[in-house]
């Protein structure tokens, strides 16, 4: 009869490994199944009266990007909205093009940044600027690069906004394109959505992204906008989201209608200076969906380290049960894991492939070289100027 020695090394890595297994299993089971789940859900009547929304867009430099984009949004399928384009002059030709879109809908408006505006964000005052200039109580924050992949957008928004609902988070994510870069970040950027989109649904909401938001304007005037972190080149979506957002006002939009698509970054460097932008807002964050985040990456890490080391460790002492109960680990991790981020990838019309769990594999590692080079980089350059 085969016997097991609970004392002994490989016994103890295949303990080890069960602890990872069932950490990953809670927080897979548990959160990142709520997207897809949400999704599943039966369809809703459309509300009768939907609320009239102002969409507010700050650009700079993007002329190309507005005359493709936003005539998607100004052509929307909804009863009552405006849409009020910021333009932070530049060298561009965005003012040329907004005033000849103005010509063509009557429901576009444009304004821009003062020259002399020095102590704030430009970013962040054009959306202040935007949104005092807003007709409507509910205000949908977009981004001159990104084009819904829908007329009915809008409406996918407006179906969550209920009169207990604050703010209303979406998905976007960039548009599929060939080569090892962009299907890289396009996961990376599905996580990252995945995470914070399920996390509010799990009734921790923590943070949005100004691609695809909208949040009340009274609750912008209560808060007294972003005077929290002023001094921060960025955080007008994520941080202001992440301090008021609650699991009682905040909800998810569903359906393909609901996503936002983005062109993939031209270069390595302008995504690597977006993902460092956004570690040093997420230095700022509170709540404890950060430290739940945080503790996934690195079980997920120490489950794929632990597995290794279990199965070599149990083979080398012909230790046979304890090597089937290991892989039994990575075969149920994989399968669970696998199942819940294809569907949801499915439901949000993403098509990765066999990339998934090499992701899945090596996003520990990619969180911990973006942790080092957070570490290296030099602050000032996210801190407004």
């Amino acid at each position: 009869m085969m016997t097991i020695d609970f004392a002994s090394v490989p016994a103890l890595w295949t303990g080890v490994c069960g602890i990872f297994f069932l950490i990953q299993l809670v927080y897979i089971g548990g959160v990142y199944s709520r997207l897809h789940l949400h999704f599943r859900r039966g369809k809703e009547t459309e509300p009768l009266d939907l609320p009239p929304v102002s969409v507010i867009i700050v650009t700079k430099d993007s002329g190309e990007a507005l005359n493709e984009n936003l005539p998607a949004v100004l052509e929307q399928d909804y009863p009552q909205f405006e849409v009020i384009v910021v333009n932070d002059k530049s060298a561009g030709e965005d003012e040329l093009i907004l005033t000849r879109l103005a010509g063509r809908y009557t429901n576009l408006y444009h304004t821009f940044i003062p020259e002399t505006a020095r102590y704030v964000s430009r970013k962040k005052l054009g959306i202040a600027m935007g949104i005092r200039a807003s007709r409507y109580d509910w205000i949908v924050v977009a981004s001159p690069f990104g084009c819904p992949v829908s007329p009915n957008w809008l409406k996918s928004l407006a179906r969550e906004m209920t009169p207990e609902t604050d703010i209303v988070l979406g998905y976007s994510n960039y548009s599929s394109k060939k080569g090892y870069f962009a299907r890289r970040i396009t996961v990376d950027s599905f996580f990252r959505s995945l995470r914070y989109l399920c996390m509010a649904l799990a009734g921790r909401p923590y943070m949005g992204i100004g691609n695809n938001l909208a949040y009340r304007k009274r609750i912008y005037l209560e808060h007294k906008g972003f005077s929290d972190h002023l001094q921060l080149q960025r955080g007008e979506d994520d941080l202001f989201i992440n301090a008021v957002a609650n699991r009682l006002n905040t909800r998810v939009a569903r359906g393909a209608e609901s996503i936002v698509r983005l062109p993939v970054p031209a270069s390595k460097r302008v995504w690597k200076e977006e993902m460092l932008n956004a570690m040093v807002t997420g230095h700022y964050y509170r709540g404890i969906a950060p430290f739940l985040n945080a503790l996934e990456t690195w079980t997920c890490g120490l489950f794929h380290l632990s597995f290794l080391v279990a199965l070599v460790v149990s083979i080398l002492s012909h230790e046979w049960v304890l090597a089937a109960i290991v892989i039994f680990f990575g075969m149920v991790r994989f399968m669970v894991v696998m199942h819940f981020f294809y569907h949801t990838a499915w439901d949000l019309k993403e098509k990765f492939g066999c990339f998934l769990p090499f992701f899945d594999l090596f996003r520990p590692v990619w969180s911990l070289v973006r942790r080092i080079q957070y570490l290296f980089c030099k602050k000032n350059d996210f801190l407004r100027k």
